[in-house]
């Protein structure tokens, strides 16, 4: 699993509600026909009450033109009408607004913007806003980075329900970021989140299945949340649900089913998807075999940094398999991936090591050098 906070949340989630709460007669038929994805409908009952300053309506307004829902689609006409309500005081548009500050929608991008917002709806509660202001503390974008500050925005609006910040919390218990790390804390959060439908909450929860992480091992559980979270188009959970099939591990063996799911993961750029899957290209299992496939998704996984993928494609090069044969290469890359390998890998660190040994001893020294100043030049992308 990944561990750090940058790769758990990747980058600000900013999260709109449009949760709808009438109190007026049109309002509740056009919140009724938005519910219903009548859009048209909706718009007409709501211009005119936002014409008259209904902020409620006006809101919505804001919605339906920046997702182009019932009018054309208008970044610059959201704003307008975010900003109108925004000026009221009305929460749930201050949020909206603050996140076309972030995005640099309709108006130039402003992340300071977007964090005075964020903090207008914040402080009355609203939780989208708590869960976007803690996510600009926590990547300090318009305001000075504070992991501590961002974890209390994240757990008010965790504790109002907002399902991001419950999986943004548990991140920063399991990292310790912010806040003293308590693995157990963070799995409760993450499973509060998971059994609200967040797709990350849910690989994680199928991650502590899987390995018997402060819950009883179970296989058939993680490959229940893994499916959830993969149904959702989770990478990592089309990932491990397509590593489970290949182990037949909770679910029946299938390679097919397998190179399904790790082929959604590959194109979506999930390392070990693109590792693994090369590897089903090379054997032919679950997809007809193809060395040019295989070196595709070995050179797509190494070029990120795969030591799996940089062993297996060391091999190639040492028998010439898709590829001409290049020892100096093969040497390259078995040095990489003894290299990447972590320290708990001991086995593969030194399987990759015995194969840069075995083809250096077919070199000669200006070949080893050239092989070492490529290996000490590389870069993952």
């Amino acid at each position: 699993m990944r561990s750090s906070v940058n790769a758990a949340l990747g980058a600000l989630f900013i999260v709109v509600a449009q949760a709808w709460h009438a109190s007026a007669d049109p309002l509740e038929d056009g919140t009724a026909a938005y519910r219903a994805s009548d859009f048209a409908t909706a718009a007409r009952l709501w211009r005119p009450l936002a014409d008259e300053g209904n902020p409620h309506a006006m809101t919505g307004m804001g919605d339906m033109y920046r997702e182009g829902q019932g009018v054309p689609q208008d970044d610059k006409e959201a704003v307008r009408w975010f900003r109108k309500a925004a000026d009221q005081g009305y929460a749930r548009a201050q949020n909206s607004l603050g996140a076309m500050y972030y995005a640099g929608r309709g108006v130039r991008q402003d992340y300071a913007e977007a964090a005075k917002w964020f903090r207008l709806a914040a402080e009355q509660g609203d939780a989208s806003g708590q869960n976007n202001l803690g996510g600009a503390y926590l990547l300090g974008r318009g305001l000075v980075k504070d992991s501590a500050e961002a974890v209390k925005w994240f757990r008010l609006a965790a504790d109002n329900g907002h399902e991001w910040a419950q999986y943004s919390l548990a991140v920063c218990l399991e990292t310790g970021d912010g806040v003293g790390k308590d693995e157990a804390e963070a799995n409760r959060w993450y499973l509060r989140a998971a059994l609200q439908g967040h797709p990350k909450a849910q690989t994680r929860v199928g991650n502590r299945y899987e390995h018997g992480r402060l819950v009883p091992q179970s296989y058939p559980e993680a490959a229940k949340w893994y499916r959830a979270a993969a149904a959702q188009g989770d990478a990592l959970g089309q990932s491990d649900l397509g590593s489970l099939y290949l182990r037949g591990l909770g679910v029946p063996q299938d390679d097919g089913e397998a190179a399904k799911w790790l082929l959604l993961a590959a194109q979506q750029g999930e390392i070990t998807a693109q590792s693994n899957l090369g590897i089903l290209y090379q054997q032919g299992r679950g997809v007809p075999q193809s060395l040019a496939d295989a070196l595709r998704w070995y050179r797509a996984a190494a070029d990120l940094g795969s030591a799996d993928a940089l062993r297996n494609l060391g091999l190639l090069y040492v028998d010439g398999l898709g590829v001409t044969q290049d020892y100096v290469e093969a040497y390259k890359l078995f040095s990489l991936a003894a290299d990447r390998y972590r320290a708990s890998q001991t086995e593969q660190r030194e399987r990759a090591v015995a194969n840069r040994d075995r083809v250096a001893a077919k070199m000669n020294r200006e070949q080893i050098a050239a092989a070492k100043k490529l290996a000490s030049e590389w870069r993952p992308r």
